[in-house]
This record gives C-alpha cells, sequence and structure tokens, in this order.
C-alpha cells in the first residue's frame, strides 16, 4: 500500500469517526509506517481475544454462536480481526469515539425507516380488535414473509447464477454442463428419497417380535440406512436448510437396541452429507477445485461402500450382529465425520477455488496430533489443489491465465494497452490482472504479490511477441512445507524479473529513453533551452488560445536541430503540449484523485483568467509499449509539472537579466535619476539572487542528486555493463545566430540606435521620476518581495527541523548567506512560539 493510499485511508476514516483537532492524520500514519508488520495470531491468542470480547459485549452468547458461524465458513482474517476488536476493548478514548459513531448512524437510520415504509402488510391498531378472518390473513402473510426469508436457495438456481457468471467471463467459449436428466432423475443420486418409498413387503410390528429377530431386523436395515435408502424401522426425515440429516426410529424398538442404533446412525447421517456434497460439486459450475474434491471424497466412498458389501455378505450367512456391525463401522466413523464437516465447511463458507484450498489447508494443520485425520485432509487437499496449481503453474512460469471458473488467486480484466498514454492512474498496469483476495490459498498468502508480479512480467514479453518458457518449471504439489512454494516461486519471479528487464533494457533502451526525458523535463540541455526560449519568446507572451501550435512544434524542430539535442536518438518522441489549467491548479488535480472533491475539482468551472502561453506551456513525451508500462502517464505527470515550475522560473531570470542589460544605460543618467535608481537596482539584484539560488538548489541538490541514485540503482538492478554518459558538449555561437558575425556597416548602425535609444531612456527616466511616483513603485515591490521571501524561510526553517528527505538548511544559508534576514527571522520565530496554542491529547491508535 502507498503512502498516498494510507494517507487517504486515515483521512477517511477520521472523518467517518467525526475526529477533529489535534495533529491530524500524520501522527497514524506515523505509527501506521511502523507497525506495518502482520500480526500472527496463534490458537491460543485467538481464543484470549474470543474471551476478552465476550466478557465485554453485552450479549455474550450472540457473539460466540456468531463467532462459530464465522469460523465454520472459514472466514478470512477472522482471528486477526477478533484481535484488533480486543485492543479495542481496552481503549476508552477509541470506543467512545465509536459509540459516539454508532449511535448518531442509528439516529439517522432510524428516521429513514420512520420517513419510508418497508412492509407490504399494515398491523391493525393495537385499540381496534381483529377479526378472525383478518387474524387468518395475518397469519399467512407473517408465515410467507418468514418462508421466504429462510427459504435455502434452489440449486438449480444457484447452478444456472454461477453457469451465466461464467459464460459472461468466457465469451465465445462456453462451460459445459450435464445433461438435465441429471438432476431429473432423483434415483440417480445415492442420498435417501424422501417420500417415495421403494419396498412392497409387508411390514411386521417390530415390538412383537422377539429380540434376536428384533436385532437381526434392525442390522439388515441399518446395512441399507449406511448406503442411503430407507429400512422399515429406521426412516430418514427431510432436510431443513443445510441442516444434518436426522433419523425416525421405531418407537416399539427395544430400549437396549435402540442405544446401540443411535450410535451408529451418525455414520449414515455423515454418508447422508458427503454423498450430497459429491454429488452438488460434480457440477461443472462449481469449479474445477471443488470438482476434484468431489472427487477424492467419491474414491473414498467407494471403500466405505465395499465396506459395506462385506458387511452384507457377513449378514446374509447369519454372521454380523448389531455388536458386530458397531465394532466394524468403527474405524469408517471417523473418516466420515471429518469428510462430512469438510463438505459442511465448504458448503455454509460457498467456498470455491483457493477459498476451498485455503479451508483445507487449514483443516490438514489444525489436525496436527492427530496422524489419522491429518493424512485424510492432507490426501484430499493434494487432490483438490491439482486443478488450481496447474492454473498456477502456467502463470508464473508462461505469464498465461486459463481460468474459466474464476477460481485463481489473479483475475484478467479487459483494458485497451493504447490507453496507457492516456491514464493518470496506471489503470492498466494496476487493473489489467489484479488479485482476488478471497481465492488466494492461506498457504500462498505471503507470497501473492510475487506470484502475481511473475505473470505479469512474462506477459508483457509475452505482448511484445516473444514467446518466454521459464527453463527452472518444476511441477508444484502441496505440501505442508511452505517453503517448497516460496523456493519455486522465487525462482520463477527471478527468471521473469531478468527476461522483461534484460527485454527493456537491451530492445527497448528504457535507460536511453530516460536519459532524453531528463534532458528536456529536468532541463539540463542548456544550450537547447537557450535557443528554444529566443525563438519562441514572442509566440509564448500570447495568450495561448492565440496560439498556433504547429508554429510552436516548428520552432521546437529548430531548436532540436540547432543544439546537442540533435544527437539524441529519441528528440522526435518530444512534443508540445499547451495545457488547460496552470501548475496550481494541475497540482490540486492530481491531490484530488480517488478522493471526495474530486468530482468537485474535475467538475468546477475554468477560472476567467486567460493564461499566456508561458502559464500553460509544457512538454509532453510520446511513449511506446511495453516502455509506457514504466513511463506512464502518471510519471510523466510528474516530469510535466516539474518542468513547468522550473521552465517558469528560467523565464524569471531571463526577464531579470534583460532589466540588468537596460540598467546598463542608467550610467547616462543625471545624478538625481541615478540615486532613486540605486533602489531598484538593488531589488533586481536581490531577485535574481533568489532565482537563481533557488533554480541551483532544485537542481543541483536535488534532482540531480536523485536521479544519480536513479541510474545506480538501475545499473545494480539491470546490467553491471551499463555506463553513465555525464558529459554533455555545449556549442557556442559567436553572434547568438547562424548568420555569423556581424559587417562593420551593422556595427555603425547597431551603436547609432544604441546612442538614441540612450538618450531618450534618460530623458524618460527623469520624466517619470517626476511624474508617476516610480520610487514607490519599486519601495512597494521591494516590501512585497520581502515579505514573501521572510515568509518562505520562515516556512523553510521549520520544515527543516523535521525529517525531510532533502535538508532545507542549505537553501537558507543561500539565500541569506550573510545574515541579512536573520534577524528578522528570529523575531518571527518568537512570535510564533508565544501564539503556538497548547497540543491537544492524540486519539489512540491500537497495537498492530
Amino acid at each position: 500500500m502507498s503512502e498516498f493510499r494510507i494517507h487517504h485511508d486515515v483521512n477517511e476514516l477520521l472523518s467517518l469517526l467525526r475526529v477533529h483537532g489535534g495533529e491530524g492524520a500524520e501522527v497514524y500514519i506515523e505509527l501506521l509506517q511502523k507497525n506495518r508488520t502482520p500480526y500472527v495470531t496463534t490458537n491460543v491468542s485467538a481464543h484470549s481475544a474470543k474471551v476478552k470480547i465476550a466478557e465485554f459485549s453485552r450479549t455474550p452468547e450472540d457473539f460466540l454462536k456468531k463467532y462459530d458461524e464465522l469460523k465454520s465458513k472459514n472466514t478470512r482474517h477472522l482471528d486477526s480481526l477478533v484481535y484488533l476488536l480486543s485492543k479495542l476493548t481496552e481503549d476508552k478514548e477509541t470506543l467512545h469515539y465509536l459509540q459516539q459513531n454508532a449511535k448518531e448512524r442509528a439516529e439517522l437510520a432510524a428516521n429513514a425507516a420512520t420517513s419510508s415504509s418497508s412492509t407490504n402488510f399494515s398491523i391493525p391498531s393495537s385499540t381496534s380488535k381483529m377479526s378472525l378472518q383478518e387474524l387468518e390473513e395475518l397469519r399467512k402473510q407473517l408465515g410467507s414473509v418468514t418462508a421466504s426469508s429462510s427459504a435455502q436457495q434452489p440449486l438449480e438456481l444457484t447452478r444456472k447464477i454461477l453457469r451465466d457468471k461464467q459464460n459472461k467471463k468466457n465469451s465465445g467459449q462456453p462451460i459445459p454442463v450435464f445433461p438435465s436428466w441429471v438432476y431429473e432423475r432423483p434415483a440417480l443420486i445415492g442420498d435417501f428419497l424422501i417420500g417415495t418409498s421403494l419396498s412392497t413387503d409387508t411390514t411386521v410390528p417390530i415390538g412383537t417380535l422377539p429380540l434376536a429377530s428384533q436385532e437381526s431386523m434392525i442390522v439388515e436395515d441399518l446395512l441399507y440406512v449406511l448406503i442411503g435408502v430407507d429400512g422399515r424401522y429406521i426412516t430418514a426425515q427431510a432436510l431443513v436448510g443445510r441442516q444434518n440429516r436426522a433419523f425416525s426410529l421405531d418407537p416399539n424398538l427395544d430400549l437396549s437396541i435402540k442405544e446401540l442404533v443411535t450410535r451408529i446412525l451418525p455414520v449414515a447421517a455423515s454418508y447422508s452429507a458427503v454423498t450430497r456434497f459429491i454429488e452438488e460439486k460434480s457440477s461443472f459450475e462449481y469449479g474445477q477445485v471443488n470438482h476434484a474434491l468431489a472427487a477424492a471424497m467419491r474414491t473414498l466412498i467407494k471403500e466405505y461402500m465395499i465396506l459395506i458389501t462385506q458387511l452384507e455378505h457377513l449378514q446374509r450367512q447369519g454372521l454380523l450382529s448389531l455388536q458386530k456391525l458397531w465394532f466394524y463401522i468403527q474405524p469408517t466413523m471417523r473418516t466420515l465425520e471429518i469428510l462430512a464437516s469438510l463438505a459442511t465447511s465448504v458448503d455454509k463458507g460457498e467456498c470455491m477455488g483457493g477459498s476451498t484450498l485455503s479451508l483445507l489447508h487449514d483443516k490438514t494443520f489444525n489436525y496436527t496430533g492427530d496422524s489419522q485425520a491429518q493424512e485424510l485432509c492432507l490426501y484430499l487437499t493434494k487432490a483438490a489443489s491439482v486443478p488450481y496449481f496447474e492454473i498456477l503453474e502456467k502463470w508464473i512460469y508462461r505469464g498465461i491465465i486459463n481460468d474459466p471458473y474464476s477460481e485463481f488467486m489473479v483475475e484478467e480484466h479487459e483494458l485497451q494497452k493504447e490507453k496507457i498514454q492516456e491514464d493518470y492512474n496506471d489503470k492498466y498496469w494496476d487493473q489489467r490482472y489484479t488479485v482476488v483476495q478471497q481465492q488466494i490459498p492461506s498457504f500462498l498468502q505471503k507470497m501473492a504479490d510475487k506470484i502475481l508480479s511473475t505473470g505479469k512480467y512474462l506477459n508483457v514479453v509475452r505482448e511484445c511477441g516473444r514467446d518466454v518458457t521459464c527453463p527452472v518449471a518444476k511441477e508444484v504439489i502441496y505440501t505442508l512445507k511452505e517453503r517448497a512454494y516460496v523456493e519455486q516461486i522465487e525462482k520463477a519471479y527471478n527468471y521473469a524479473s531478468k527476461v522483461l528487464l534484460d527485454f527493456l533494457m537491451e530492445e527497448k533502451e528504457l535507460v536511453a529513453h530516460l536519459r532524453s526525458i531528463k534532458h528536456y523535463f529536468l532541463m539540463d540541455q542548456g544550450d537547447f533551452f537557450v535557443h528554444f526560449m529566443d525563438l519562441t519568446e514572442e509566440e509564448l507572451k500570447k495568450p495561448v488560445d492565440d496560439i498556433i501550435t504547429t508554429r510552436l512544434e516548428a520552432l521546437l524542430e529548430l531548436a532540436l536541430r540547432m543544439s546537442t539535442a540533435n544527437t539524441d536518438p529519441f528528440k522526435d518522441d518530444l512534443k508540445i503540449d499547451l495545457m488547460p489549467h496552470d501548475l496550481i491548479t494541475q497540482l490540486l488535480r492530481v491531490l484530488a484523485i480517488e478522493t471526495k472533491q474530486e468530482k468537485a475539482i474535475i467538475s468546477a468551472e475554468p477560472t476567467e483568467l486567460t493564461l499566456s502561453g508561458l502559464e500553460a506551456f509544457s512538454f509532453d513525451y510520446i511513449v511506446k509499449w511495453p516502455l509506457s508500462l514504466i513511463i506512464n502517464r502518471k510519471a510523466l505527470t510528474r516530469y510535466q509539472m516539474l518542468f513547468r515550475h522550473m521552465f517558469y522560473c528560467k523565464h524569471v531570470e531571463r526577464q531579470l537579466c534583460n532589466v540588468w542589460i537596460s540598467n546598463k544605460t542608467a550610467k547616462q543618467f543625471s545624478l538625481h535619476s541615478a540615486k532613486w535608481f540605486a533602489g531598484a537596482f538593488t531589488l533586481r539584484q536581490r531577485m535574481l539572487n533568489f532565482v537563481q539560488n533557488i533554480q541551483y538548489y532544485m537542481m543541483f541538490e536535488v534532482m540531480e542528486p536523485t536521479w544519480h541514485i536513479l541510474e545506480k540503482n538501475l545499473k545494480l538492478r539491470f546490467t553491471q555493463s551499463m555506463k553513465l554518459d555525464n558529459e554533455m558538449e555545449r556549442l557556442t555561437l559567436e553572434h547568438g545566430t547562424m548568420l555569423g558575425p556581424p559587417t562593420e556597416e551593422e556595427r555603425a548602425e547597431e551603436a547609432a540606435k544604441k546612442k538614441l535609444t540612450n538618450k531618450l531612456l534618460a530623458e524618460h527616466a527623469d520624466s517619470l521620476h517626476l511624474t508617476s511616483g516610480f520610487e514607490a513603485t519599486i519601495n512597494k515591490f521591494d516590501s512585497n518581495f520581502s515579505t514573501h521571501l521572510l515568509d518562505l524561510l520562515d516556512k523553510l526553517s521549520v520544515y527543516s527541523t523535521n525529517d525531510c528527505e532533502h535538508s532545507m538548511l542549505n537553501i537558507i544559508y543561500r539565500l541569506d548567506f550573510n545574515g541579512f534576514y536573520t534577524e528578522r527571522l528570529e523575531h518571527m520565530s518568537a512570535e510564533r512560539s508565544r501564539r503556538a496554542p497548547p497540543l491537544l491529547p492524540r486519539l489512540a491508535v491500537p497495537a498492530q
């Protein structure tokens, strides 16, 4: 999670909790940054947290019931959430905010409920008597509401919803389905047929039979019931929702026999649950993982059926008593109990794909110490994970997703890579392939990001027309030892990284493109910008609506050809971009992305002020696939904002230099005029010193060192043979044009013009002093400049005391090199200390 996203989420949370005052979100962001290591819950800590919340709760039974329900569904991160809630119970201040917020939300919900009726039937007033007809009608309405809320969604409808969803994802390749007769013939299912009696024999009242005959009849019945067929004296009851199967016993059965029968019947109930699960999850709509799990369970059920067949053989020979049946069924009872528990958990959690594997893995891990149960779960998990790992192998070894049932942790979205240049939000890279949290198996959770990146890297190379296959590819097999997965995924990740980086560096010349961007957006091609600003000075003074873009493009090409930029092989990718907003507005629009203010700022009407060409001017850069994944619109926008700021600073510097050139004529003025011109000269020099030092700081103390770090990291990550080319030659022209030195006649003509101009300027300067209040204007400029400069230095001195990425002390010393502003800054600091209010108490943040 990026720092911007953390900042955004913390602000949203504080807004929801209506927390105001204090030091804002920065305090909590710092705490979150320091505590980003995930908390690993254990069974002991989870139990302690559960007990603490139950003791704190007003209705502990409801909490424990809900916890058990969520636990049975294998809800992801349940124990971590419970641990966090237990910590909140210890924080009184945070609890106060949460309770206040909950109360306000409850009041809003109550008001909304009273303003609009949500029921379809009316209850008569308590003051009036209800007739029998009204009472019966109300009973029917209440019954229909209760039935509709508690009724389970039919399996046919569930399959149809899943099938429609999968067909929509796999357009042109419909999902296979079983023929309708598979579902229309209930006798094909190995479970009980309720309400259908297949036996035509006359049932003898069992109470009239002797004890030995009762036992014999019950053993025969049990052998039928254990394979999903009703007996004469033992019958299955109809299912209600997802409850376990219950059975009815003949009430006249001997109590001693009934006691032993009730111990055996849970095996039949487990068999019924497993059989229903196998028949339901064998459908294609429930995905390949559930299908594989059902197939593995079917294999175990076949072994169980073999046992029942052997017992039937003994029963026909008269060698099977009820006690022997209980003895023989013991080993199978535990197996069917585990299978039924797994089937019920998958059903309740509506698990598919990765979520099914998470449940199986957690069950396998929790059975540590019970070797039989763990071995059984390990067998099932291995079988169910085969189709999932086949998808995983294609993704991390070849960069291909083949997931027709939406079971894999990585989901593919249809996005066009050609729109990367237009999208600021990195939609292609971030949203073309995304992680589906509920489909991440818990044993792959730590490696999820690397799995996503590995396939992405290979996919980029594939989309450039190169077929890639990892040479260290190896079959992934489920095991309780996570190290095996880590090693295989690490190898695949390292190969994918190397392939992509070599491809970008060698074939697509990434470093050369980055250097080209640095030349133009970070203004390190001095001679190019001198030529370009000379050529476009008059054009950029116009309002932006009056500027002819094609003329600017032509002047840009001319400047590129006349400077050392002509050696840049990617110079033709540089384009002119006249922005519709000034720099500050552009910055605000970027900061408002994915915030509440985004719609308001985007829909705001443009300012009435007309932008000049200088205020709207920026460069743009054409980046082709796949470099556009790295040099994307977000990165280019940042470069553009840096460039616009620096370009305008350079323009101001040029204007001040032009003023200095024109000020040389003041030497010819009279003494009283030169006296008040000294203030203007001093102000101009102070402004020039400020602009030049600000530019120096930005270019040589911020951007240039950072750029060297970038190049150093590129060299370490990509290749050791990369050589940095930092020497740039600068061509100097004798006269500033390509026409060569001036002739004698041109020199004489130019000298005459200068003499006449100086005379006119001297006369105009004297009259200006007497009539226009020029000295007052200069004093006003001086006052405004000094005020803003002092305010800037004061802010810099405050920020420099914090942990800034770049120390700001250097720029303070450069701007105040002779201590001219020191005394005034110390006075401002003292005033600020006296006005500082006392700190408000901080809102406690739960420990991670």
